[in-house]
């Protein structure tokens, strides 16, 4: 069976480690073509930083471990690196060390949308196998080998002590490491000591023989024919002693190879990015001897239940002067970091982490006390409270650790005053109108979004309904029916994808004659307070009007904009002019006509606008047609790189989409419309030397892009992206947004892209993404093809700055390319302010080129650009392709 898996035939030749005793050659063909692809793979493997050997202080730190930590240090000494042992030897308490294990095992997890820990688990199953085989000695070369690759297909062990030392072969199947089959020899050395794994480029297969047992002459080889050969006691049976041949020859004829099979079969697995240390220091509430004192107050208090948890609110009241302040450009703040443990009879039960970025009030005016407010839900019980309190620009902690008493409550908690997530405010937003329309008795009903930003997967939307009447309610998805129910509750599951994107969910509420009693819309991963939208309430599409009907709108304004006016129509004509809510207006349907459309147009005082469009009394039939009107804004460059500033007309461009040459409506430069910029910067903990000339460049950048109609936006990320400073015009505002920042952590770099392309949607027109970063991906829980497929959906030019020598300039490239955009690759954080000069030119200098796509296709599929000027020596970039 070994001898037909690995193709090999029996052969009595003399062995030495790479010919055969008459001159032949052994076998390379089952490995030819793989050996290339290693060849290239292998060469470009860094070298992994695993743990060496402890020092002797160290050895002495883990004697006087208790005996858990003591084994688990023991069971993954060829996982650990230098830094990941250091670290868990400098932990003072268990519930750290606990902390840390689990962490340990969390970050080399391979698939993490699961809840499981396949690594894990598979390297504890190898282990407990291991030992039940060959003992406790973790140094023995088996265990080792069985930890680095899992139990084989099948063990040959040797039984013919006259002739070898004690030998074992281990045939596997192919794996994710190797697609071939492969074979393991391990043996033991002069017959004594651990078993190791013989590396056939150092050693022959001499060693595997009892030389003082057979009396060789001198001069003398050992041939195989002594393990396998007709006629010969050897090794057992025939069968049992050719799987050891078969397993060495296999080995011998791939010996000139071994060093590239090497690494894949003996070499523990790619350690996880250094930077989860300290991200996992970062969270610590430990102060290193010697840091300055924070003076500050802890005020502890109960308010109420929140389900069946008391919710526990912390406030931490820093006095007035006390804290360090952050300058930069024209904005002061201040920048406080909060960590906190929850210990439970000795264990961690909870840790959680806040950073406060509070604007300082003008220097020519007394500093303020700064109150810093948190909430935990906890049962009732007894716990352990430790808070660190960190001043990022002075440097100072201030560290409290308390016992805390958790009463039970019986009172519902109030709405607290401190500041809460975006999703609760939505949501306390959403109860607060039910609760008022309850009161009323009107017919409700309102979609309520499930918590997190970005959605994706299975997902189920409830709704709240007041009043009575409801029969039946229907859901639809993008404009389709999903759902219809009869009976509450009135909810609805939906299979989002893999990706998260843009969709609109509708809900209406119809009473048994099928009448409309109530309406709502939710957009699904649309980024708060970004969205500029008017939507007609009244006229509803299928409801029938006789001579007059009150149109009344809603609408959403971005955050820092002002509406300034909302004007309404009936079919062509303006009917009404509204300076102020309510967007309510009487509308006289015109006589003799059945059909008639209503539209309201808002506008912000920057001059944009948003409207919406209801036909009224339409027939039932009436067809929807769609028309892709597609709107390319494009950088043309010089064959220097430089963009080019003439003029250039619509004869002067070439456009197709899916290969179909499509008709160019029109062509001008753009020099004037608004842009939405956003800067995403890495502060991940291998960014400290450079943080700071990225903050200067950066804010550089925002000083000279926003004018009076731009918008710009601060984003920051490591091991999680989070939103600096929404979308304004504020430059000072924006100037805070990076002041303060710590580099710590990791680097989740997909997460963030998606989460950047989050923020920009419901906005339109030029909308670009500047994104440094020092590191690759680490950790993200979508992968690099959902993000670019989210990057083709949002329509968002990408700028990707990659510093130093440790970035996938591959992927960088390809998103900045699809999207049209241009990806850098500086050696030195110095470059990055030409670079960022360099971009602002480009978006300053765009071609705004639209078409009316003359494509049949009725698909949700990718539509697939392509542009190019006509001119020599030019070249356009812009996206290349859309989603309908």
């Amino acid at each position: 069976m070994a001898k037909a898996r690995l193709g090999l035939k029996p052969q009595a030749n003399q062995i030495s480690p790479l010919r055969g005793e008459g001159g032949d050659e052994p076998r390379h063909h089952v490995w030819a073509s793989t050996v290339l692809l290693l060849l290239i793979f292998v060469l470009l493997i860094p070298v992994f930083a695993h743990a060496s050997p402890p020092t002797k202080d160290q050895k002495s730190t883990i004697a006087k471990l208790p005996e858990a930590y003591q084994r688990f240090l023991a069971e993954v000494e060829i996982l650990m690196t230098d830094e990941e042992r250091a670290t868990f030897l400098a932990l003072a308490k268990d519930y750290q060390r606990d902390a840390f294990i689990q962490q340990f095992w969390a970050v080399r997890d391979d698939v993490k949308r699961t809840a499981k820990n396949e690594f894990h688990e598979s390297w504890e199953a190898s282990l407990q196998q291991a030992r039940a085989l060959f003992g406790n000695d973790l140094r023995d070369g088996r265990t080792r080998s069985m930890l680095l690759n899992g139990p084989p297909a099948e063990r040959v062990e040797s039984n013919c002590s006259l002739i070898l030392y004690p030998l074992e072969v281990w045939f596997y199947e192919p794996n994710k490491k190797l697609h071939e089959p492969f074979v393991l020899v391990l043996y033991r050395k002069w017959g004594a000591g651990p078993f190791k794994l013989w590396y056939p480029t150092e050693e022959g297969p001499e060693v595997f023989f009892a030389q003082s047992i057979t009396g060789l002459r001198p001069g003398e080889a050992h041939s195989l024919n002594e393990i396998a050969s007709p006629g010969s006691n050897g090794c057992g049976d025939n069968e049992h002693a050719e799987k050891i041949r078969a397993g060495i020859n296999w080995v011998l004829a791939n010996a000139r190879d071994w060093i590239y099979i090497q690494p894949l079969i003996d070499e523990p697995p790619k350690p996880p990015g250094g930077e989860w240390v300290s991200a996992f220091n970062s969270y610590s509430t430990d102060v290193p001897a010697g840091t300055p004192p924070l003076t500050a107050r802890l005020d502890l208090a109960f308010p109420g239940r929140w389900q069946n948890r008391t919710v526990m609110q912390g406030v931490v009241t820093v006095p007035p002067g006390a804290a360090g302040q952050a300058k930069l450009g024209e904005a002061r703040s201040y920048n406080l970091l909060l960590n906190g443990e929850l210990l439970s009879n000795g264990e961690l039960f909870d840790s959680f982490r806040y950073k406060f970025d509070l604007p300082a009030a003008p220097a020519d005016t007394s500093p303020e006390a700064l109150p810093l407010a948190f909430e935990r839900p906890l049962r009732p019980g007894d716990y352990t409270l430790i808070l660190k309190l960190e001043d990022v620009n002075s440097g100072k902690v201030y560290r409290e650790e308390r016992p805390l008493a958790v009463p039970a409550m019986e009172t519902l908690a109030p709405v607290p005053s401190v500041a809460r997530t975006p999703e609760e405010l939505e949501s306390a937003r959403i109860l607060a109108e039910a609760n008022a329309a309850l009161r009323s008795g009107e017919t409700t009903i309102k979609l309520i979004p499930p918590a997190g930003e970005l959605q994706s997967g299975m997902r189920r939307f409830d709704t709240l309904t007041t009043g009575s009447g409801v029969d039946k309610v229907t859901f639809s998805l993008d404009g389709k029916p999903v759902l219809t129910k009869r009976a509450p509750p009135f909810s609805v599951e939906l299979d989002l994808g893999t990706s998260p994107r843009t969709r609109t969910l509708a809900v209406a509420a119809f009473d048994a004659q099928g009448n409309t009693l109530a309406t709502d819309e939710l957009q699904i991963n649309a980024a708060p307070g970004n969205r500029f939208r008017v939507h007609l309430v009244e006229p509803q599409r299928g409801k029938r009007y006789q001579s007059s009907l009150l149109a009344r709108a809603e609408v959403e304004v971005p955050e820092g904009e002002t509406l300034e006016r909302v004007e309404l129509y009936l079919n062509d004509a303006r009917i009404a002019t509204l300076y102020q809510p309510p967007w309510v207006h009487p509308v006289v349907l015109p006589k003799g006509e059945s059909l008639a459309y209503v539209r309201a147009v808002a506008y912000l005082t920057d001059g944009s606008s948003a409207e919406h469009l209801v036909f009224v009394n339409a027939p039932a039939e009436m067809a929807q047609v769609n028309v892709d009107y597609v709107e390319l804004y494009a950088t043309v460059l010089d064959r220097q790189g430089r963009p080019v500033t003439a003029d250039l007309k619509p004869q002067d461009f070439s456009v197709s989409e899916d290969g179909v040459h499509q008709q160019i409506a029109r062509c001008e430069r753009v020099t004037d419309l608004p842009i939405h910029a956003a800067v995403a910067i890495d502060i991940s903990a291998s960014m400290e030397p450079n943080l700071d000339a990225a903050k200067g460049a950066a804010l550089q950048f925002l000083e000279r892009m926003v004018r009076p109609k731009d918008r710009a936006e601060v984003i920051t990320f490591n091991d999680h992206p989070a939103l600096g400073v929404r979308f304004t015009r504020d430059v000072k505002a924006l100037a805070g947004g990076l002041a303060g920042l710590k580099a710590e952590r990791g680097t989740a770099l997909y997460d963030s892209l998606i989460f950047s392309f989050y923020t920009f949607n419901g906005l339109k027109g030029r909308r670009a993404l500047l994104l440094l970063s020092d590191g690759r991906d680490e950790g993200s829980r979508f992968s690099f093809e959902e993000a670019l497929d989210f990057a083709r959906r949002a329509g968002v030019t990408v700028y990707a700055i990659g510093l130093g020598d440790e970035v996938d300039k591959k992927k960088l490239a390809r998103i900045s390319e699809e999207t049209g955009g241009r990806a850098f690759f500086p050696r030195q954080a110095g470059e990055l302010a030409a670079i960022y000069e360099g971009i602002e030119e480009e978006l300053r200098s765009q071609v705004l080129i639209t078409y009316q796509s003359t494509t049949s296709r009725t698909d949700p599929g990718f539509r697939v650009v392509d542009l190019k000027v006509v001119r020599p020596g030019m070249e356009a970039k812009t996206m290349r392709g859309y989603y309908p």
